[in-house]
């Protein structure tokens, strides 16, 4: 929402000041929570025989993932963009973590956790089949008009490896439990203690994702977007890219504050990866709705994509009923 609010900027060039302020900024921010009295950022991070790399690889991984996130949503739009997008990135990032640590996914909590991701996968579905009713429903000019670089088929292959991708970031965040665990033996408060590994991942993520950016901002000669602008322009832009910034880390800001309330190796918190992305799919198709990315689209379709909301809620639901 704030991003549609920047002005005259390039693509690579608004997706890059976000991004310096959704994973390095607020995720600095957020990890000095966690520091306990008598020690330091820097020990936490370095806890863990190794694991700040190994997060901060899958956080380079995920930011391939969070680089074709953005692409997918400019020729899909909002909606159908994150559907699809956090739609994969939700069944690979609760699945393989689960393989990873050896979980039977077809007896007891596995099979509990495989039913609720097979439901939100589900529920997926029917929105991507939204989608393309909605594709076939409007003319070229309303497609153009409610998302400007709309194209389906190389939208739905750039959400598909963005929601792998993506993945990456769930597998970053049991690559570091062994820094939360360090921090809090240092101290640190349970609801905290899970957001170093998110500054660590993010950082990853903010290394690929700059280098593409500048890439293209040498290539298609947009540096003069960060220097040629008007004064007012200009802290426009940043103040909402802040502004996307923020509300972007919140989300696993969120997520980390959450699972400190959960019960280690239990299915609500192999679920909770889920549970974020099927939130993010719900609302994000909302707000499609309100940005009138479904105008024009016959009453059917919109009741078809209420029914893929509706599922993934009931997803959401059904690890707490069985």
């Amino acid at each position: 929402m704030p991003i549609k609010k920047v002005k005259t900027w390039a693509w690579e060039s608004f997706w890059l000041v976000q991004g310096i302020f959704a994973w390095l900024v607020f995720p600095y921010l957020g990890a000095l929570l966690a520091i306990p009295d008598g020690h330091t950022l820097t020990e936490i991070l370095s806890s863990g025989d190794g694991a700040a790399w190994k997060a901060m690889f899958f956080g380079a991984l995920w930011g391939v993932g969070g680089l074709t996130f953005g692409l997918s949503m400019r020729y899909l739009g909002v909606a159908l963009g994150q559907s699809i997008a956090l739609g994969t990135c939700s069944a690979f990032g609760t699945l393989i973590p689960a393989l990873m640590t050896g979980t039977d996914l077809f007896h007891g909590a596995g099979l509990v956790l495989l039913i609720g991701v097979s439901i939100a996968i589900a529920g997926i579905a029917v929105i991507g089949y939204a989608g393309s009713l909605r594709a076939k429903n409007m003319t070229d000019e309303q497609k153009k008009a409610a998302v400007k670089d709309f194209a389906l088929g190389k939208g739905l292959l750039v959400a598909i490896l963005a929601g792998v991708m993506s993945a990456c970031f769930s597998l970053g965040l049991e690559a570091a439990e062994p820094i939360k665990v360090a921090a809090q033996a240092m101290g640190a408060e349970a609801l905290y203690a899970g957001l170093p590994a998110i500054l660590l991942i993010t950082f990853g993520g903010f290394i690929t994702n700059a280098v593409y950016c500048i890439f293209q901002n040498i290539k298609n000669k947009t540096l003069k977007d960060y220097f040629g602008v008007s004064g007012a322009v200009f802290t426009n832009n940043v103040l909402f890219s802040a502004l996307a910034g923020v509300l972007w880390y919140s989300q696993f800001f969120g997520l980390a504050l959450g699972k400190s309330f959960l019960t280690e190796g239990s299915v609500m918190m192999a679920f909770s990866w889920s549970i974020l992305m099927s939130l993010n799919i719900t609302f994000s198709n909302v707000w499609g709705i309100i940005l009138k990315e479904w105008k024009g689209v016959k009453n059917a379709t919109i009741g078809v994509l209420i029914l893929g909301m509706a599922i993934l809620i009931f997803s959401l639901i059904l690890p707490n009923l069985l």
